[in-house]
């Protein structure tokens, strides 16, 4: 599939890397409809586009609501007429030990936290996947659908619940791709390490430098490294059922 004949939508794209394959999308001439809660950052990306030429359109999206995520799709379908791409990246992370002792007091991560990411990603995925899925299913037309799961899949202290959502959002890439192949619609994932997104600005510079040592390649990867990944996935139409680790060799430690 051409990037340039796609019409995607785009899932947390209000900022970091749904932003960044939003505009990504948009100079290579894909038409784009782009959800997230965030509606300031949703006006700066349109302001942002705008400059760019091309098509976009934005619209709220909670993807954690049913009615929500249906209108979202309904939307979508109707501005682009029908689409043929989606790029679940909405998430969240609640980062918290299940278990830590401070001085003599146990402390529990509490369930609500840890609930509330796998609502946004892992259900919320389930969510957007089923409704843009039936949509591509009824056009006929095939496409692709791109989940963005992490590094941490493959678990990370402090992060149990996004490790679990990830590692979820993993197993679900590989059945769906089983199931929606008879479609023509592909279904891939990108596992990225740490990325230099707005989500690194409240770590400290220790810990950045603890990271970047973790990394075989030494350094910390782009937004751009992980969209040409991305890419591929669109743009191969022999490849599906896999997900792709974009961490500068993290993952084989």
């Amino acid at each position: 599939m051409k990037i340039a004949a796609t019409r995607a939508l785009v899932t947390g794209a209000a900022r970091g890397l749904g932003r960044y394959f939003a505009l990504a999308l948009l100079r290579e001439g894909a038409r784009v409809f782009a959800g997230d809660i965030n509606a300031a950052g949703l006006r700066s990306l349109k302001a942002e586009a705008a400059e760019l030429g091309g098509e976009l359109s934005v619209a709220a999206l909670d993807v954690t609501s049913e009615p929500s995520v249906v209108a979202f799709v309904d939307a979508a379908a109707r501005q682009l007429d029908g689409f043929n791409v989606l790029i679940n990246n909405a998430a969240v992370l609640r980062d918290g030990l299940l278990v830590s002792r401070e001085d003599d007091a146990i402390r529990k991560i509490p369930a609500v936290q840890w609930i509330s990411v796998v609502e946004v990603d892992l259900i919320g995925q389930f969510l957007v996947t089923r409704e843009a899925a039936a949509k591509m299913v009824e056009s006929g037309a095939g496409g692709a659908i791109i989940n963005i799961s992490s590094l941490a899949r493959a678990g990370n202290e402090g992060q149990s619940s996004y490790a679990a959502a990830k590692a979820g959002l993993d197993a679900c890439t590989r059945t769906w791709a089983l199931e929606l192949a008879r479609f023509g619609i592909r279904v891939g994932g990108i596992a990225p390490g740490v990325i230099d997104t707005p989500i690194l600005e409240g770590i400290s510079s220790a810990r950045l430098e603890e990271l970047r040592l973790g990394i075989p390649l030494g350094r910390i990867g782009t937004p751009d490294e992980v969209w040409q990944a991305v890419s591929f996935v669109i743009g191969c139409d022999f490849f599906t059922g896999r997900t792709i680790e974009v961490d500068g060799g993290a993952s084989m430690g």
